[in-house]
């Protein structure tokens, strides 16, 4: 059981996935950030995303902090008016700009995951 338990859980700590603002214009879109936030959380994985409450950003953020796994939103701050429209969840650090965004994004991940968007 206990081998079990260990090939359940992952080597990464924190996958930063990348996904729109928008929900897309196929409803399999949204489904697959919400699986994939369920995926996170049963395999004990944080999320660091672009930081936005809105789209499939805000779905897959939302499927992992209701899963109770920490959640880290990276946004450049000329962006929070457009992209944090509702409730945000976790942590929020905004940058800059956008290659800040990316770099603090790589550098708080062990890995990535590109949903569309």
């Amino acid at each position: 059981n206990e081998r079990m338990e260990e090939a359940k859980a992952s080597k990464f700590n924190r996958i930063c996935v990348f996904c729109g603002s928008s929900q897309g214009r196929k409803t399999s879109y949204q489904e697959a950030a919400v699986e994939l936030g369920k995926v996170l959380v049963s395999k004990k994985i944080d999320l660091v995303y672009g930081g936005g409450s809105i789209g499939l950003m805000g779905l897959v953020s939302q499927a992992v902090h209701d899963g109770g796994r920490h959640v880290l939103g990276v946004i450049p701050k000329t962006l929070m008016p457009r992209e944090l429209t509702g409730v945000t969840v976790g942590e929020v650090k905004a940058v800059s700009n956008m290659h800040q965004r990316k770099a603090e994004m790589a550098r708080h991940s062990d890995a990535f995951i590109a949903l569309p968007g």
